[in-house]
């Protein structure tokens, strides 16, 4: 998981008071909003704005995120929360739809929910975790997934391009009144290989699609799509699908790896064809 700025998110020093982080968001939000922005990442740009100014609004929430920030993390380091972070603050996500925000948030607020105040300190309600497995064709296009957890049977909307390692998180599902957080896993696949939100698959070809040049069926998470093969390719050479990969704020592509399949002189006629390739291509060493 990496450290997130919320301060550089919505473009405002540290010191910002409540008014210029309320026009900041303002501003950031007319901006990236879906509906509006011709940004191609203006979806996940708006989300992150909106999960920025849920912080920073909040004097409880910025002052427990403001302790965190001063161990001196930064955007893009790798994190995890201290043990027992927030404790001093008394954090309530009120109606915050914590599982709209990132697992960053996640793991600093959403824990942090709690009921009323007990003898001897806040009631917190434990969160439960799951692990849920699903195939790489859910993870590239979303939508609900039904799974039992624990004798019962859940309708859990997945988002697309979620990738392993993060959460769903199902509130008041958990057990004694606590949230469900499912942490996604990927099915292995029989032919895709996933890096990141970058797959590749490996497409047989003929040796004389592979020398001549063809156009070929290629599978892709999106369905079957045409590839140009360029004239003299060779087993292994990769070609790249721009675009076609996992979703994300910048989608992933998928690499196409050729592998040339030679048919076998199964009668005297194929092995004659094979001799003549021989004599014509004396000079050709596949060692070299």
């Amino acid at each position: 998981m990496q450290f997130k700025d919320y301060y550089e998110v919505l473009g405002v020093p540290p010191g910002a008071d409540a008014d210029v982080v309320k026009s900041a968001y303002r501003r950031q939000a007319r901006k990236f909003h879906p509906d509006v922005s011709k940004e191609k990442d203006a979806e996940e740009r708006f989300k992150a704005v909106n999960e920025a100014y849920e912080v920073l609004k909040d004097p409880k929430k910025r002052a427990a995120y403001d302790q965190l920030r001063a161990r001196g993390y930064r955007p893009g380091d790798e994190f995890r929360p201290p043990p027992n972070f927030g404790q001093d603050f008394d954090v309530d996500l009120g109606g915050a739809d914590a599982g709209g925000f990132s697992d960053f948030f996640e793991s600093l607020f959403g824990r942090m929910r709690g009921g009323p105040a007990a003898a001897g300190g806040r009631r917190t309600r434990a969160d439960s975790r799951a692990r849920l497995d699903i195939d790489l064709e859910r993870a590239y296009a979303g939508g609900v997934e039904r799974v039992a957890v624990g004798g019962r049977t859940l309708d859990v909307k997945i988002p697309a391009g979620v990738q392993p390692g993060q959460s769903v998180r199902l509130a008041g599902q958990g057990s004694g009144g606590g949230d469900l957080l499912l942490e996604i896993g990927y099915r292995a696949h029989p032919r895709f290989r996933v890096d990141g939100r970058d797959i590749t698959v490996v497409v047989p070809i003929s040796p004389w699609e592979a020398a001549l040049g063809a156009s070929i069926p290629v599978p892709t998470l999106g369905g079957e799509v045409e590839l140009r093969v360029p004239a003299g390719s060779a087993s292994g050479k990769r070609l790249r699908l721009k675009g076609r990969g996992l979703p994300g704020a910048t989608a992933g592509d998928q690499y196409v790896e050729l592998a040339v399949q030679v048919p076998p002189a199964t009668d005297d006629r194929a092995t004659a064809f094979y001799e003549d390739m021989a004599k014509r291509f004396k000079g050709f060493d596949p060692r070299r």
